[in-house]
């Protein structure tokens, strides 16, 4: 039993309720350690409150409406069928409030102290925190981030992610602000919905940080289902137009008029108010927690992980920090981490894209333009050979090396979400080409286009 045996002094304290949080919490309890978590708000943090999940939700509401719109061309003739926001809204939130409390009963069932408010380091390994102040050996900061306003005037008048989630009725003109993935997702699901979007971009492209290819299909998508784009935008300011509002760029042009302006262009790690100058914690030049690959800070017994690190911003990396943190810490699985390398990712536009591995740009750049050689299709899926809509979808394999081992995998279209967990996995064990080729096809599928490429 991992204790100092004192009642204000615990094996663990974990700052933070969020996926990371808890999963640490979680895992360090099962090894028998006396843990306390502290968190101010509801439980499950940016994922399952104001991130992933609703998010999805969302998705899924836009994917039925899309549906609605296939239909006719699997002989369904359906009139008038029209999405009710608030109804939906009611329904996700009460979803939301239910695994709430899931993740509440599942601390005391693993007999976890859940103590509520603000936690603020004292010292190393000691934490004030709902008037008490408590001491442990190992702390983990799992504060995660937040979602940032651009430095203009009348920036106050947007919204950001966490306040899409609260809009109470779809507005009929959006803007949205932002390249990456929360802004091509809302600009999707609006869109779906019915709501007309317009998505404003700093360059000319989106999902910089990706594949190439997949950013330019997005944007293409986005357009094709009705959004308006402006790219190469720098702000000016944000202006009231009576009920509505207007963004004014630099360059004088306006978007808008709009009911609604998002702001989807970063998040900030959330480690106000922590005193980490209290326990010496360092960060990073971009204000972010600096670990090592084992998730410590520079003060030995001080952890962080998650999107407070800066480090591959997902749920279930910063879940997969938290276990192997603990499994190192309590279960004597000593050189047990967390390796940052081939991590999947689905991003959940329409369709949506799964990737794992380097982008071709990245493979080029780190084993030379000789030894890289990619492989892509596009094709129309067979959902598609009877509804108006023809979107095509496209796939690559990156390759690398005589035995053409597989270093990146990308694909946007239908079913991208589901069958990326599989190829991950092949990736991440070092499959080749070969390996894929020799593999029977499921077919009439999508996937099988990753193990028929010429």
């Amino acid at each position: 039993m991992y204790t100092w045996g004192m009642s204000d002094n615990y094996d663990l304290i974990v700052i933070g309720g969020g996926s990371g949080g808890l999963a640490a919490a979680q895992r360090a309890a099962e090894y028998g350690a006396r843990v306390l978590l502290a968190e101010s708000g509801r439980l499950g943090g940016t994922c399952v409150n104001v991130g992933c999940v609703p998010k999805k939700v969302m998705w899924n509401a836009a994917e039925i409406a899309s549906s609605v719109h296939d239909a006719e061309g699997y002989g369904f003739h359906i009139v008038g069928a029209t999405n009710d926001w608030s109804a939906l809204k009611r329904t996700r939130d009460a979803y939301i409030e239910r695994l709430n409390g899931i993740y509440e009963r599942n601390l005391l069932n693993r007999k976890v102290e859940l103590v509520r408010g603000y936690a603020r380091f004292a010292g190393p390994h000691t934490v004030h925190v709902a008037g008490r102040t408590v001491t442990a050996p190992h702390i983990v900061i799992a504060t995660g981030g937040a979602p940032i306003l651009p430095l203009i005037p009348g920036a106050e008048h947007g919204i950001t992610s966490d306040g899409f989630f609260e809009l109470k009725h779809r507005p009929e003109r959006v803007a949205i602000v932002g390249s990456g993935y929360v802004a091509v997702e809302f600009a999707g699901i609006f869109a779906a919905l019915g709501t007309s979007v317009t998505l404003a971009v700093r360059a000319e492209t989106v999902l910089k940080s990706f594949d190439s290819m997949l950013g330019e299909a997005a944007l293409n998508r986005l357009r094709e289902d009705g959004v308006r784009v402006y790219t190469n935008v720098r702000m000016a300011e944000v202006q009231r137009v009576g009920s509505a509002f207007e963004i004014i760029l630099r360059d004088e042009r306006r978007i808008g008029p709009v009911d609604t302006v998002l702001w989807a262009i970063g998040r900030a790690p959330s480690v106000e108010g922590l005193g980490l100058d209290a326990a010496g914690v360092e960060l990073n030049a971009y204000g972010y927690v600096s670990t090592d690959k084992y998730q410590t800070t520079n003060v030995p017994g001080v952890h962080a992980i998650g999107d407070v690190t800066g480090r591959a911003q997902l749920t279930p990396v910063a879940i997969a920090a938290g276990r192997r943190l603990s499994d190192r810490v309590f279960g004597g699985q000593t050189e047990r981490h967390l390796s940052y390398e081939n991590i999947p990712t689905v991003i959940f536009t329409h369709p949506p894209i799964g990737t794992v591995g380097l982008s071709e740009a990245a493979a080029r750049d780190e084993y030379g333009d000789a030894a890289v050689k990619v492989y892509n299709s596009s094709f129309v899926p067979l959902y598609h050979a009877l509804t108006t809509r023809k979107p095509r979808a496209m796939m690559k394999l990156v390759t690398v090396g005589p035995d053409e081992k597989i270093v990146g995998l990308h694909m946007i279209g239908e079913g991208a979400d589901e069958m990326l967990q599989g190829f991950a996995v092949a990736v991440r064990m070092g499959a080749s080409k070969k390996d894929f080729d020799d593999t029977v096809a499921i077919h009439p599928t999508s996937a099988e286009e990753f193990v028929t490429m010429r």
